[in-house]
């Protein structure tokens, strides 16, 4: 979907029973699910049953056209479907090749399923994610899912820079959940390669700065990201406390990280004095970074969010009223195009087929 949104003509080819995600609900909107509307906006279906000799031709067809081939077979799986590197290599000797796995393609576990929840527990994104006394916790969005697509587009689009620079040849794009979720692990893997120590869960703070979480008010929790010296001191006068800068525990972020303990405790009794609008007035007028815990339907409703065009009308056949969240990225400073909706099952498969006719005749 993001290379679609992009301007790229995807072709997302599905068995006879369809995208299992379609299947994913409740919530559904007419007979689609909530998550397959969300992801699969800007491309066109086309039914094939690859296992059936006259349709995997068919698909052959369209490989022949493109200039993307992506799959996230299970290992072996594309070989026995025909859609192997090797196979699809003499059909289009040009072709970027990009494929998505649980654990890579090597390895033990290469032949294992991968999912999201797996992949967050494995990876130890759970391990990080929750209150410090509590369990281990998924973040709340299929977060690997994401991190895993947004590296195969970039690997994808690099290919074809490199084609268009160095001149066509096969290229073979590849990444994994596995992979993709310990590279999204940042600093904190490299917390641990530097220290050997194993990193811990801090609910919603910071290991390495303070204050850098989110507090109680009067009555709606806020965020404060006071990431430098600066900011704290804007901080500690705005909230009457500038005898904070001269304390030897809490005058640089290093004792404030080491203090944790007695520092934060002092400070959410100071943020219970008052409601969260006057704390965000005061903070913001002092130039310290904050925002309000927001729900996902208070911040959809933001002059911010609407400003930046972040939610978009979807003209649908079957469901009316649709909208969809619009993609991250404006070029030029507009916001990607929404040229098409989800496609229904099939929607397209005699268009497609019909125009790879006319292109070979």
């Amino acid at each position: 979907m993001l290379l679609a949104d992009l301007g790229a003509e995807v072709i997302k080819l599905e068995h006879p029973s369809g995208d299992e995600t379609r299947g994913w609900g409740p919530p559904y909107a007419g007979t689609e699910s909530a998550y397959y509307l969300s992801i699969n906006r800007n491309k066109r279906s086309v039914v094939l049953d690859l296992k059936q000799k006259a349709d995997l031709e068919k698909a052959y067809a369209i490989v022949r056209k493109s200039d993307v081939l992506l799959h996230n077979f299970r290992q072996g799986d594309d070989k026995k479907l025909g859609f192997d590197l090797e196979t699809v290599k003499k059909i289009n000797p040009t072709l970027v090749y990009a494929h998505i796995s649980g654990y890579g393609s090597t390895g033990p576990d290469a032949s294992k399923p991968g999912y999201d929840l797996l992949a967050q527990a494995l990876t130890g994104f759970m391990s990080i994610t929750g209150q410090p006394d509590g369990a281990p916790t998924k973040v709340g969005v299929a977060v690997v899912d994401v991190l895993t697509g947004l590296n195969a587009a970039l690997g994808i689009v690099a290919s074809l820079y490199a084609q268009k620079v160095q001149g066509e040849r096969v290229r073979e794009v590849e990444t994994s959940l596995l992979e993709a979720g310990l590279s999204g692990l940042v600093n904190v893997a490299s917390n641990y390669l530097i220290t050997g120590q194993t990193p811990q869960r801090y609910a919603n703070a910071h290991a390495s700065i303070v204050p850098y979480q989110s507090f109680e008010t009067a009555d709606k929790p806020v965020a404060v990201a006071a990431a430098n010296e600066r900011q704290f001191a804007a901080f500690a006068k705005a909230v009457g406390r500038t005898v904070w800068l001269s304390d030897e525990r809490f005058n640089s972020n290093g004792k404030r990280v080491e203090n944790r303990a007695t520092f934060v405790p002092l400070l959410q009794t100071i943020l219970l004095e008052k409601p969260r609008a006057q704390w965000l007035d005061l903070l913001e007028t002092a130039g310290v970074p904050c925002a309000p815990v927001n729900s996902v339907a208070e911040v959809l409703e933001t002059e911010q969010v609407q400003a930046r065009q972040m939610v978009q009308r979807c003209p649908h056949p079957t469901i009316p009223d649709l909208s969809l969240v619009a993609s991250g990225l404006k070029l030029d400073g507009q916001a990607t195009p929404l040229y098409r909706h989800p496609p229904l099952l099939g929607e397209h498969t005699e268009e497609v087929l019909e125009e790879l006719e006319t292109e070979d005749g």
